[in-house]
């Protein structure tokens, strides 16, 4: 049996309310028996060297740890504060893409930021090396994740800000059958769709919550006093199940 801890958004801006937040789910996990904790972007709120350096500081040291960039993540200070300055082939501000292979899994984290943007792309350079990856390891259970989702949600606010052109990474992932599902954030809510005929799961928020427009019509649909939340996936017997767990 697999279990990974998945916590997306945590928005560190140098608050005591964000850190406070992001520090009980990511204490909270850490105590949990997890075989690795996935982060899928907006770890900063404006990539600031500062706030790298507090969500480093709040990542448990004991756990395999993968991440990847949001849209309000700078590169550069990302790869520099929390990658250890890896050296990984790439230019400061290229693609963080990152790769965790774990005893019967793979979890492969692509960078879907657009420097400058809100909304996402999965570039040239990020699809060959997910397709390089998967290829490397055609036997081995496979998770993709993302900062942001590739169907519409039904949250119009988020909607508008998702992946582009969704089926160049659809095609890629018709070709490796091991991948068992895809794992975003970016939607600051839980939920589970599909994509490309796999599962599409997203992380829910943990500085706050958006919520349908048939749960309240206020711009932006935000709010703030539900609890931060992480998503628990288990993977077992070639079978992924995903609890949603607020964290109080």
């Amino acid at each position: 049996m697999l279990v990974l801890a998945h916590v997306s958004d945590i928005h560190i801006d140098g608050s005591e309310r964000n850190t406070a937040r992001a520090a009980r789910v990511l204490d909270h996990v850490g105590g949990l028996p997890v075989d690795a904790i996935l982060l899928t972007g907006d770890i900063a709120d404006h990539g600031a060297v500062e706030e790298y350096e507090i969500a480093r500081g709040l990542v448990p040291a004991d756990v395999p740890f993968v991440l990847c960039p949001g849209n309000h993540d700078l590169r550069e200070n990302l790869r520099k504060v929390m990658l250890d300055a890896t050296e990984d082939g790439r230019a400061a501000d290229g693609p963080v893409n990152q790769v965790l292979r774990l005893p019967g899994a793979t979890i492969a984290l692509c960078d879907s930021s657009i420097p400058g943007r809100p909304d996402g792309l999965l570039g040239d350079e990020t699809l060959d090396w997910l397709d390089a990856v998967l290829a490397a390891a055609p036997d081995v259970p496979a998770f993709v994740g993302m900062h942001h989702p590739a169907v519409p949600l039904g949250i119009p606010y988020v909607d508008e800000i998702r992946l582009g052109e969704p089926e160049r990474l659809a095609a890629v992932l018709a070709r490796h059958p091991q991948v068992v599902a895809v794992l975003a954030g970016h939607a600051h809510t839980g939920a589970a769709t599909t994509f490309a005929g796999l599962p599409l799961l997203v992380a829910p928020g943990v500085v706050n919550t958006l919520l349908t427009p048939f749960e309240t019509k206020a711009h932006p649909p935000i709010d703030l006093d539900l609890p931060p939340a992480v998503a628990l996936h288990v993977f077992d017997e070639g079978r992924i199940t995903t609890h949603y767990r607020p964290v109080g």
